[in-house]
């Protein structure tokens, strides 16, 4: 399985490292001591692909995604062997995500798991992309196949439980955040997630006690600040409600966040 760095759910992909490029494309060779076209085609295709990939990584590492796209454009046009055409279908995808244009990187993303099944990165941001799209049955089905190719990722576990929350499935979603907080009970993330899935069972102390949790870990985390105030409110306490929503709106670095929360505050 090979190792890239997908940045998951929310704050899309990170480019490929000069490490990542020299494993899956070795330097070009020198020119081989023969006129046989077929060798020299063959020659020139290594070069250029490796050229195409060195110019497009390094455009991706700059954000210049318009640049990345072209080279990658390229790259794929070239049709080259595996792992070099999931690679390449891959990278494309990430200019394209990055340029707003999610339908063209979720078919990249498809094309590059159909060369490769076990690319779990593209598996992963898969996941990302489908959620963004709002297609909830194809981020469930992307989050299933995360997880098949990697039961015990942090990752895999987080995207299907995005998924799975968003699309109703909350057995699933309290299993896999259960999951992450079994292996790491300091993921404050995880804890506020599974507050979402408790509120929407109704279980209002089970998604207090998850919030509080997660606040203990992160003072300063707006979102969960903000769910805690509506408890609070739902449950009557409209002093430590206000209380929380004032924090929320000294906390939070989303404007519209921080601006709901003042006026909840001022409500009260």
């Amino acid at each position: 399985m090979r190792s890239r760095a997908p940045v998951f759910a929310l704050a899309l992909f990170a480019a490929a490292s000069a490490g990542a490029l020299a494993q899956t494309y070795a330097t070009p060779t020198a020119a081989p001591r023969t006129t046989d076209p077929r060798a020299l085609a063959a020659l020139a295709l290594r070069r250029e692909l490796h050229e195409r990939f060195e110019r497009g990584l390094a455009a991706e590492n700059r954000g210049e995604w318009a640049g990345a796209e072209a080279e990658f454009k390229r790259a794929v046009a070239l049709d080259p062997p595996e792992p070099q055409g999931s690679t390449a279908r891959y990278d494309l995808a990430l200019a394209e995500a990055n340029l707003g244009r999610d339908d063209a990187a979720a078919e990249l993303l498809h094309q590059a798991l159909h060369l490769d099944p076990s690319f779990a990165a593209a598996a992963a941001n898969l996941v990302a992309i489908e959620l963004r799209r709002g297609d909830l049955p194809a981020a469930r089905a992307a989050g299933d196949r995360f997880v098949a190719l990697d039961p015990q990722a942090a990752l895999a576990r987080y995207g299907r439980g995005l998924a799975a929350l968003q699309s109703g499935d909350l057995a699933t979603a309290r299993g896999d955040f259960g999951t992450l907080l079994t292996n790491d009970p300091a993921y404050a993330v995880a804890h506020y997630d599974l507050a979402l899935v408790e509120l929407r069972a109704g279980r209002d102390d089970a998604a207090r006690a998850e919030l509080e949790r997660a606040l203990t870990l992160s003072p300063a985390y707006a979102r969960a600040r903000f769910a805690l105030g509506t408890v609070l409110l739902r449950d009557g306490q409209r002093a430590d409600a206000r209380i929380a929503f004032d924090r929320c709106a000294h906390d939070a670095a989303d404007p519209v966040l921080r601006a709901l929360a003042a006026d909840l505050r001022d409500k009260l």
